[in-house]
């Protein structure tokens, strides 16, 4: 089904900002991944609760490195896909509050589950 539109060729511009966008993606994992790797690592030395935690920890750990890299290769499809620059726009826009409020998220969890892996590892008085 061909068209009468000449073909679509995307503008190296666009290319180089999908590339970029996915490169600050990674970027951002990978910095995600150092911070979540030393949680687990201080946890790693503590008590069996804490110990717990950490397994706890690495598990989400994992899990949200997969929706993140999931979600930077969905931004780099749609970038490819998209019509013109402004839908390029629309669309970086778009990941770029979903994944800043991923983070934040993500974070809160592990602030969180920090917390609760301290708590029990006081001593207790008797």
């Amino acid at each position: 089904m061909a068209t009468n539109q000449p073909g679509y060729e995307i503008p190296a511009e666009m290319r180089d900002f999908a590339e970029k966008s996915v490169e600050q993606a990674r970027k951002a994992i990978d910095g995600f991944m150092g911070a979540a790797q030393k949680t687990v690592d201080t946890f790693e030395g503590s008590a069996t609760t804490v110990q717990s935690s950490a397994k706890d920890a690495t598990r989400k750990t994992l899990s949200y490195a997969e929706q993140n890299i999931t979600a930077a290769f969905d931004l780099a499809q749609k970038m490819v896909r998209a019509k013109d620059v402004q839908e390029a726009m629309q669309i970086q826009s778009e990941f770029v509050r979903t994944q800043f409020e991923a983070m934040q998220a993500q974070m809160k969890e592990f602030g969180s589950m920090a917390q609760s892996a301290m708590k029990p590892s006081t001593p207790s008085k008797k």
